[in-house]
């Protein structure tokens, strides 16, 4: 199905207008130069009805990346985080991704950007586990990507930027071209970075070692997992890590909104661990779905 022709409404710009009604210009600034900022989240079912998943954690990320990117958002907070609540709600979804996006609008063109209105949209729609029901068991194939994580001072690595993408969709394409399921990207110092939308997790002697947030983003759901480990006693480290590191871990796993938690059993033609889902990761996906659809208690904040 068409993402243009679907019935339901997206909020635009303070209204909700029909879901194919909402459009904008050709000469959009942000379609030609990619200086925009989305996120991704989503919303599941609980024992009490829909619930977005730490709205407050995305939304504000969704502010920063804004400011990283010196665009001046013309919304609150609390308006872009009841305009995702009513998408759901409008939209009548049991589950729910969600998609809010900032961008510069049609008032003029070049690099300069200057006197361009700032345009916010929430769009949200049913869409199913980024892998399949097997993959969340068995892992998925990964492959190391020619090509590298963004350095830091040639983007805005802590912004989530639409034109930061291109990296991704490049790396994921060659990655499922050569068999592969994911890809792996290693910083400019040859360092393993993060998946193509993913954070990446390794499990190795009892430790979870994740890299340190240099040219990745700042993911929502790392941060939820690393809470889960503290509540667990697993030790973390975040640190530097080299890919055959990542050969000989016991467990190596990607997380992220669209990815959730979702094991890796091979990288680059070598089976990790036992070539499946390990009892760490096991265990912290167990934990990230009951957090996700209402059932541990002490995570009600989060929804």
């Amino acid at each position: 199905m068409s993402m243009a022709d679907r019935d339901g409404v997206i909020w635009m710009d303070g209204e909700m207008v029909p879901w194919r009604d909402a459009k904008t210009h050709v000469l959009t600034h942000t379609l030609h130069y990619g200086l925009g900022c989305f996120e991704g989240v989503r919303a599941y079912n609980t024992a009490n009805g829909p619930a977005i998943f730490r709205l407050k954690e995305h939304t504000d990320r969704l502010f920063r990346s804004a400011h990283i990117l010196n665009m001046k958002m013309p919304f609150s907070k609390d308006e872009i985080n009841e305009a995702q609540r009513a998408a759901v709600r409008e939209n009548n979804l049991d589950e729910a991704y969600l998609r809010p996006m900032a961008f510069l609008g049609s008032e003029g063109m070049g690099l300069r950007a200057d006197n361009l209105k700032v345009h916010v949209m929430v769009a949200a729609w049913s869409w199913p586990s980024y892998m399949s029901p097997e993959a969340k068991e068995m892992g998925i194939k990964v492959r190391t990507s020619s090509y590298t994580r963004h350095h830091v001072n040639i983007t805005m690595c802590k912004a989530k930027a639409n034109g930061n993408y291109i990296n991704s969709m490049l790396a994921l394409n060659e990655a499922i071209s050569g068999g592969a399921e994911e890809a792996l990207l290693l910083d400019n110092e040859g360092y393993v970075a993060e998946g193509s939308g993913e954070n990446i997790f390794i499990m190795r002697d009892g430790v979870l070692h994740t890299p340190e947030l240099t040219s990745c983003l700042e993911g929502i759901t790392r941060a939820t997992i690393m809470d889960f480990a503290r509540e667990l006693n697993i030790p973390i480290k975040e640190r530097r890590i080299t890919r055959d590191e990542v050969y000989i871990a016991d467990e190596a796993f990607f997380t992220g909104t669209a990815a959730e938690v979702l094991p890796i059993r091979e990288l680059d033609g070598r089976v990790i661990g036992a070539g499946k889902r390990g009892p760490v990761t096991e265990k912290l996906q167990a934990m990230y779905f009951d957090a996700v659809k209402g059932k541990l208690a002490e995570h009600s904040g989060w929804l």
